[in-house]
C-alpha cells in the first residue's frame, strides 16, 4: 500500500480507504448487491483491509449509515485507536445541530474522530452551512475543544467543492468521481485552489455498478490519476478487500479509457447519455440536469428501483420547464452538446413506463 498527504492535516492516508457503507446492518437497502454483516463479520472484513495496508475508514453517524458507525468504533478499539484515522459525518446545517451530531458520533465511536464532514450539503443549504452560526462554524469550535481534528465538506457538487476550497475553516474534502462521472474530477484538476485541501474521492464504484464492466484496477487506478488524496471504495467481502487493496503503485499502470471507450462499453447494454457530470449546464428553473441523468444510467446499470424513485420526484416539472424553455443556455454551456430538453422528455417516459412499484 502507498500513501499520500492529506492536504496539510499533517496526516498521510492510504491511497485505497474503507467505505462502511457494506459493513452495516439493517433494512437500508443502499447498494445493489446489500451485505447485511454481523458485527463479527464487519469487523473481519475491516481487519483485513488494515492486515493490507488500509488506514483510513470512512462512515457516518447512525443512522445515516446503519450501525456502520458503531462497529467502526469497536474495530478502532480493537485494533488500537492511534493505527489508523476515522472519517465521520453527519447530514445537518444548523451549528447547533452539527455540535450535537458530533457529540453524538463520539458516543457512538467510544472516542473523538480525527475527520469530521458536513454530508450532502446541496445549494439548498449551502448558505447556511457556510454562514454564521452554520454547521462549519460549529465543527471549528469543536476542532477547537479536541472534539475532532480536522473539518470537512462532503457533496457530490463542484462549485460548494470549490467554496470547500476557498474556505480557511475547511481541512479536508469529498467528493464523488468515477470512469463515468468524470466532469467534476477534471475540473478539480484544473483548479489549483484544491491543492491545500486533502481530498477524498468516493462513489469510484458508481454505487457498486461498474466492478461488473470494468476492472476493479482499472476504477481505483482512473481516480487515483487525479490529484486526490485517497480513493473511498465500499467494500463489504474479504474478495472485495482484496480487489480494491491489490492496487500497487509499483506495477505496471493499468490502461485508463477514455470517457468515449466507457461508453462504448455501456452502449452494448444500453444508450447512455454522454453525460460525465461536469455540472456546467445549469439550469435558469433549478432542475439539476446531471443529477437526472445519472439517475438514468443508473437505472439501466442495474440500480432501476432507486434511479426510478429519484426521477420520479420531478421529473414531470423539468421536462415541462424545458418544453416551454426558450434561451436553453444549458445547452450553450455542455460541453458535449447533449440535446437536454429532447433527453428530459425520454426520462419522463421512462418514469411513465416504468412507474415505481409495478
Amino acid at each position: 500500500m502507498y500513501y499520500r498527504k492529506l492536504g496539510n492535516t499533517g496526516l498521510e492516508v492510504s491511497e485505497i480507504s474503507f467505505g462502511t457503507i457494506p459493513i452495516l446492518q439493517g433494512n437500508i437497502p443502499v447498494l445493489p448487491d446489500y451485505f447485511n454483516l454481523d458485527e463479527t463479520d464487519a469487523l473481519a472484513v475491516m481487519a483485513h483491509a488494515y492486515e493490507l495496508g488500509c488506514n483510513l475508514y470512512d462512515t457516518a453517524i447512525v443512522p445515516e449509515y446503519g450501525d456502520a458507525e458503531i462497529k467502526l468504533g469497536k474495530f478502532a478499539a480493537r485494533v488500537g485507536r492511534e493505527h489508523i484515522i476515522l472519517s465521520d459525518k453527519a447530514r445537518f446545517f444548523g451549528g447547533s445541530e452539527m455540535y450535537r451530531a458530533v457529540e453524538t458520533s463520539c458516543e457512538n465511536l467510544g472516542t473523538t474522530p480525527d475527520l469530521y464532514f458536513v454530508h450532502q450539503v446541496d445549494a439548498s443549504h449551502a448558505d447556511e452551512v457556510f454562514g454564521r452560526g452554520g454547521a462549519l462554524d460549529a465543527l471549528t469550535e469543536l476542532k477547537a475543544e479536541g472534539k475532532i481534528r480536522f473539518v470537512g465538506i462532503a457533496t457530490h457538487y463542484y462549485d460548494i467543492l470549490l467554496r470547500g476550497a476557498q474556505d480557511e475553516r475547511v481541512d479536508v474534502l469529498q467528493g464523488s468521481g468515477n470512469l463515468l462521472e468524470r466532469g467534476m474530477l477534471d475540473r478539480i484538476r484544473q483548479e489549483t485552489l484544491f491543492r491545500g485541501k486533502g481530498f477524498l474521492v468516493n462513489k469510484v464504484y458508481a454505487a457498486g455498478l461498474l466492478p461488473a464492466r470494468f476492472p476493479v484496477r482499472t476504477l481505483i487506478g482512473f481516480a487515483l490519476d487525479y490529484p486526490v488524496s485517497s480513493v473511498l471504495a465500499g467494500l463489504g467481502t474479504r474478495e472485495q478487500v482484496d480487489a480494491a487493496m491489490g492496487w500497487d503503485a509499483r506495477n505496471p499502470k493499468p490502461q485508463l479509457p477514455s470517457f468515449e471507450e466507457v461508453l462504448s462499453v455501456l452502449e452494448k447494454e444500453y444508450a447512455p447519455i454522454p453525460c460525465d457530470r461536469c455540472q456546467r449546464c445549469v439550469c435558469p428553473h433549478g432542475t439539476e440536469i446531471h443529477t437526472l441523468f445519472r439517475q438514468y444510467q443508473y437505472f439501466y446499470l442495474g440500480k432501476d428501483y432507486w434511479a426510478l424513485k429519484k426521477l420520479g420526484l420531478g421529473i414531470a416539472r423539468s421536462a415541462a420547464y424545458c418544453r416551454e424553455c426558450v434561451a436553453m443556455p444549458c445547452m450553450d454551456a455542455c460541453p458535449q452538446k447533449i440535446r437536454i430538453a429532447q433527453k428530459m422528455q425520454e426520462l419522463e417516459r421512462l418514469v411513465l413506463d416504468y412507474p415505481v412499484g409495478k
